[in-house]
C-alpha cells in the first residue's frame, strides 16, 4: 500500500504544481520523523518559496490548497508544518494494509519478466572456504533474494575456476603424492579438507625441492595447462577429477548457510566452446592491444585505468579475465541483467573487465557489480587454528555452539520440560546461531570493513539477529495461543502448518478499531516493506532490508507492551483485527528475515 500511496502523492503533487505554473522535476517527497503521524511529507516549498514570492510557510499552505484529499484513496488529511506538507492515512489505506500482510508471500513484487544472473562466492576449488570470504556468499545469496522477491527470474551461479597455474598445480600434486607424503591429518572429515593438503604439499615442493626436481615439475604442470587451453580431454578429465571433489566439500560448507546455487559453471566451459580463442582474437584487433614483456595486453588509459589487461601469454595461454570476457559475453547472451558480488580485491579486475568488454562491442548497462569488504575477527580463539587461517565452518560452529549456551542460559526446567526438549533447543541454536552471522555480515553497508563481534552479534536484547527473529517467535506464540484457546485441532490445521498457524481468526476485521499510536505506526511500518524491497532491488542493497527488520522489531515490541491481545478483557472485535495485525506482522518478518537468509523461528 504504501507504493500506491507514495504513487498517489507523486500525482496530487504534480497536479498542485502544474496549476500554479511551477516545475515538477523535485517534489521533495520524505519520511516524516517519527513524531509526526503522517506516512509521507514533502519539502517541496522550501524550494519553490521563491518562484511564489511568499515564505516557505506560506507556499506550503498555498500548495496544499491546491490538493483536495476528498479525491484521494489513502491520503485521509493534509496538514501543513511550517514548510512542510504532511500527508495522513486514510482507513482505506490501514484497511487495505492489513488485508495484504495477512497473505503468506506479502512483500513480493509482481513480475518484472526480467531474467537476471547472480554470480557470486566463486572461491577458488583450492580447499575450505575461508571466513575472510564469507561476506560473497552471505550478501551474494541475501542479492538472489532480494532480486526474487522485487518479481525478477534469478538464477543464482559459482564461476568455478577450473583452469589455470592453481588446479594445475593441484591436479600435479594429487596425482604425485599419497597419504605418506603428508604429515598433517585432516582438520575436518571432509573432503575439502582432506585434498587441501595435497595442494599444499605441492606448492612447498616447488618451494624447497631440488632444481632438477622442480623443473620436472613445472613442466608436468604447463603440459596440463596447455591440455586444458587445447581442449584436451584428457587434461580435462584429471583437472576435473580434483575440482569435483573439492567443490563437492566447498558446497557441503555453504549449504551450512545456507547458500545454494542453480548452475556451477565451470571456466573451462569457455575454452572448450571456442569463445576464448574468439575473445582473443577479437582483443588482439583492438587499437589498444600490444605485445609487451612477453605478453597480449590491452591498454586502457583512455578508461581512466593506468594498468594493463594482460590476456594471453607468449606460450599461447589465456589468463583468467580472458576467460571471463567470455564467460559475461554469455552471461549476456543468455539473461537480461548480471549482478557479480566480488571481495574489494577485485575492484581492478571489474574495472578492468567493464572497460574491455565495452572495447568488444557489448553493452555494459546490463553488469552491475557488487564490491564488499572483508571480515575480520577479534583476537581470541576464532583468530588463530594451526596457523592455516579460520575457516568459515570454524566460525559457524563457534556461532551454534555459542548460541546454544546462551539459549540454555535463558532456560528454566519448567520451561524446558513443557515447551522445549533437546531436539527444540539445538533448532533454535542453529537458527540463531548461524542467522546472527548472516545478520551481522549482511546488516552492514558492504563497502564498509567489519569486525565481527560475537557479543553483538548474539544480544538479544540488542539490535540483531536474536531481537528481530524473536518478535517472528512471539507472533507464532500469540497465534498459537489463540488457536488453543479457540479448540481448534491439530487435524483443523490448514496444510498441516506447525506453530503460529493463521486462519483461527478473522482476517476481514473493522481496521478503524486499530485506534492507538502504537498499532497505526505498526501497521504503516508494515506497508512499507514492499517499498523497502523495491528499493532494496533497484540499488542491490540488502542491508536496506535488515535496517528494515529493526525498525520492525521496535514498532511490533511498541505494540506488544502497549495493546494487549488475547487478555479477557479485550473486546472482541478488537481482539480480531489485533490477531490480524499479529499475522501479517509475522508474515512481514518473516519474509524480511527470508530475504537475508535468516531463519524465523516459530519458537525460541
Amino acid at each position: 500500500m504504501f507504493i500506491a500511496l507514495r504513487t498517489e502523492v507523486e500525482d496530487a503533487l504534480e497536479g498542485a504544481l502544474s496549476a500554479l505554473d511551477l516545475p515538477t522535476d523535485d517534489l521533495g517527497i520524505e519520511e516524516p520523523p517519527e513524531d509526526v503521524p503522517a506516512v509521507l511529507a514533502s519539502s517541496v516549498a522550501f524550494r519553490l518559496a521563491g518562484e511564489l514570492g511568499v515564505a516557505p510557510p506560506q507556499a506550503a499552505a498555498q500548495l496544499a490548497g491546491e490538493i483536495d484529499a476528498d479525491d484521494l484513496e489513502y491520503v485521509a488529511r493534509i496538514e501543513t508544518q511550517g514548510p512542510y506538507l504532511n500527508f495522513l492515512p486514510s482507513r482505506a489505506y490501514i484497511a487495505e494494509t492489513l488485508a495484504a500482510g495477512v497473505d503468506p508471500e506479502y512483500g513480493a513484487l509482481p513480475d518484472r519478466e526480467t531474467s537476471v544472473v547472480v554470480e557470486h562466492t566463486s572461491a577458488n576449488p583450492t580447499g575450505p572456504v575461508h571466513v575472510g570470504r564469507a561476506r560473497n556468499p552471505i550478501i551474494g545469496d541475501a542479492v538472489s533474494n532480494l532480486l526474487d522477491i522485487a518479481g525478477y527470474d534469478v538464477d543464482r551461479h559459482y564461476y568455478v575456476n577450473d583452469a589455470g597455474r592453481q588446479m594445475a598445480v593441484f591436479t600435479w600434486a594429487y596425482e604425485t603424492f599419497d597419504e605418506s607424503d603428508i604429515e598433517d591429518d585432516p582438520e575436518r572429515d571432509r573432503i575439502e579438507y582432506d585434498l587441501v593438503r595435497y595442494y599444499r604439499k605441492g606448492n612447498a615442493f616447488l618451494e624447497e625441492a631440488d632444481e632438477d626436481d622442480i623443473e620436472a615439475a613445472e613442466a608436468e604442470i604447463q603440459s596440463i595447462m596447455q591440455g586444458l587451453e587445447a581442449g584436451d580431454e584428457a587434461a580435462y578429465a584429471r583437472v576435473s577429477e580434483v575440482v569435483d571433489q573439492v567443490l563437492g566439500g566447498m558446497k557441503a560448507c555453504l549449504a551450512r548457510l545456507p547458500a545454494e546455487f542453480d548452475a556451477f559453471v565451470k571456466e573451462t566451459k569457455f575454452m572448450r566452446d571456442g569463445s576464448t580463442d574468439d575473445v582473443v582474437a577479437r582483443l588482439k584487433e583492438l587499437e589498444g592491444a600490444v605485445y609487451e614483456e612477453e605478453a597480449w595486453q590491452l591498454e586502457l588509459e583512455e578508461h581512466g585505468i593506468d594498468k594493463n589487461l594482460v590476456f594471453l601469454r607468449s606460450d599461447d595461454t589465456s589468463l583468467y579475465p580472458t576467460r571471463d570476457l567470455a564467460h559475461h559475453e554469455w552471461k549476456f547472451d543468455n539473461y537480461d541483467r548480471a549482478v557479480t558480488v566480488l571481495g574489494e580485491d577485485h575492484k581492478l579486475q571489474a574495472r578492468q573487465l567493464r572497460a574491455a568488454l565495452e572495447l568488444l562491442g557489448n553493452d555494459t548497462d546490463q553488469l552491475r557489480q557488487v564490491l564488499y569488504s572483508y571480515v575480520n575477527l577479534p583476537e581470541g580463539k576464532m583468530s588463530t587454528r594451526r596457523g592455516t587461517g579460520i575457516d568459515l565452518d570454524d566460525l559457524l560452529d563457534e556461532a551454534i555452539d555459542r548460541a546454544r549456551e546462551e539459549v540454555e542460559s535463558r532456560l528454566d526446567d519448567r520451561i524446558r520440560d513443557d515447551d522445549l526438549d533437546e531436539d527444540d533447543i539445538e533448532r533454535i541454536a542453529h537458527q540463531v546461531g548461524i542467522g546472527a552471522v548472516r545478520y551481522d555480515i549482511v546488516s552492514k553497508q558492504p563497502t564498509k570493513a567489519i569486525t565481527f563481534e560475537w557479543e553483538q552479534a548474539l544480544n538479544f536484547e540488542a539490535q540483531s539477529a536474536p531481537y528481530v527473529q524473536y518478535v517472528h517467535a512471539r507472533c507464532c506464540g500469540i497465534l498459537e495461543e489463540a488457536r488453543r484457546a479457540s479448540g481448534e485441532t491439530d487435524e483443523e490445521r490448514p496444510n498441516g502448518a506447525g506453530n503460529g498457524v493463521d486462519g483461527v481468526f478473522e482476517t476481514d476485521v473493522d481496521a478503524s478499531l486499530l485506534e492507538t499510536e502504537a498499532e497505526r505506526h505498526l501497521v504503516e511500518t508494515i506497508a512499507r516493506f514492499p517499498a523497502v524491497i523495491e528499493e532494496a532491488a533497484d540499488d542491490l542493497e540488502p542491508h536496506q532490508v535488515a535496517t528494515y527488520t529493526r525498525e520492525f522489531a521496535e514498532a511490533f515490541n511498541g505494540f506488544y507492551r502497549e495493546c494487549p491481545v488475547l487478555a479477557d478483557d479485550v473486546d472482541p472485535e478488537v481482539r480480531e483485527a489485533r490477531l490480524a495485525l499479529v499475522a501479517a506482522s509475522k508474515h512481514t518478518i518473516a519474509n524480511a528475515l527470508g530475504v537475508l537468509g535468516v531463519a524465523a523461528p516459530e519458537s525460541m
